[in-house]
């Protein structure tokens, strides 16, 4: 029972800084459930999960995504999240995990240092930043990051950021999780964590929402490049030192 409800608070608290960060609460969620259930269990539990937590933000953002955006970095994703998801089962995810912890690293400091650096948001870097997120997304259960990076680098408002990555998201994650449970990821003796999940991405949304009404644009953005490099750097250390 203390193991579920520490599972409970440390999905809450993924779900709080997905919401602030805006590329959802998978970037936390995963190697926090990696502790608690083996790895394709939670790949199949993360992907249901974050389908509620997707809709929520939807529901609560609705006003601001960008529908060229939507479509140029949405449509790809989809297409290499189901790749991804397909292929997952013929990796070792160690290397891979690695690999993103550094580029993760690189690309965040990059930004934080450079500050006035961006990409245009041109149709070629956003098929490019879909491919790459959906099919990070479909191996190793969280490309947010990836897609924080690309979305992060056209400099959107905060509505128009956490909106539009929440509806490429939630395509990612309906097409993932068919994939996910026709591979055995989805495991009956975990089925009842979807519902405490549900709530719980429902209050964690709720909560970073009001935490967003008192962060500036420019904090926001930072914030997004923190929460990426801190990612990277314990992503990183879990594999190398661990």
């Amino acid at each position: 029972m203390d193991y579920l409800l520490l599972f409970i608070l440390l999905a809450l608290i993924a779900e709080i800084f997905g919401t602030i960060g805006g590329f959802g609460s998978s970037l936390f969620f995963v190697p926090i459930a990696s502790f608690f259930l083996d790895f394709h269990s939670v790949l199949g539990i993360t992907a249901i999960f974050h389908v509620s937590s997707n809709i929520t933000k939807i529901a609560f953002f609705r006003k601001g995504f960008d529908k060229n955006l939507v479509i140029w970095v949405g449509i790809p994703a989809v297409i290499f999240v189901m790749i991804g998801a397909y292929i997952s089962k013929f990796f070792q995810t160690v290397l891979l995990e690695i690999l993103l912890a550094i580029f993760l690293i690189i690309i965040s400091l990059g930004f934080i240092i450079f500050k006035n650096f961006s990409i245009k948001p041109t149709i070629r870097n956003s098929i490019f930043g879909g491919i790459f997120s959906g099919l990070i997304a479909g191996i190793v259960g969280t490309g947010g990051a990836i897609r924080g990076i690309t979305l992060t680098s056209f400099n959107l408002s905060i509505q128009t950021f956490i909106a539009t990555s929440a509806i490429i998201d939630l395509g990612i994650d309906a097409s993932r999780s068919v994939i996910y449970y026709l591979n055995g990821y989805v495991h009956n003796h975990d089925l009842y964590l979807i519902p405490i999940l549900l709530i719980t991405s429902i209050s964690g949304t709720y909560i970073g929402k009001l935490i967003l009404n008192h962060i500036s644009q420019e904090k926001f953005k930072l914030i997004v490049l923190i929460l990426i490099l801190v990612t990277g750097v314990i992503t990183f250390f879990k594999f190398v030192f661990f």
